[in-house]
């Protein structure tokens, strides 16, 4: 069997091992066994396929941490992200304030805990949720 053949049945390995653990490393891995193939079809030496390998997964793992630290603040949380959390952008009505910044209000046919967004004056009327925290919905004046 070919060295390159090797080399891409070890890339196949591991995108499926990345399928079963959910892990972008296991394809880095991938991109650098990868990259050892192409190594292989060029008529490299083991040796240096083997750095080729290690290079390319390497590199590829390094960009992949700094993409990430790069982008870790951009995210937001999942009670504020409305393609988690079906509730966040939807409107509902506050009728009276209590004395400790809270509304009881009627949404979604049950009775909920309101908190209006930090900073914000305590005004009755139209109300979009702007996040979920626990079971509190914190709302913004529309």
């Amino acid at each position: 069997m070919a060295e390159s053949t090797l080399w891409w049945l070890a890339a196949g390995i591991a995108v499926g091992a990345e399928l079963l653990t959910g892990t972008f490393y296991l394809l880095m891995l991938a991109l650098g066994l990868a990259a050892g193939a192409v190594a292989a079809h060029t008529g490299a030496s083991f040796n240096v396929q083997l750095v080729v390998v290690a290079l390319v997964s390497v590199g590829a793992i390094g960009g992949l941490h700094r993409w990430r630290a790069r982008n870790a603040g951009t995210a937001l949380q999942a009670g504020a992200n409305k393609d988690v959390n079906m509730d966040v952008g939807e409107t509902l009505q506050v009728d009276v304030w209590n004395a400790d910044g809270t509304a009881q209000v009627k949404y979604r046919g049950a009775n909920w805990t309101a908190t209006a967004v930090p900073g914000e004056p305590l005004a009755t009327g139209a109300h979009r949720v702007r996040e979920v925290v626990g079971n509190r919905l914190v709302v913004e004046k529309i």
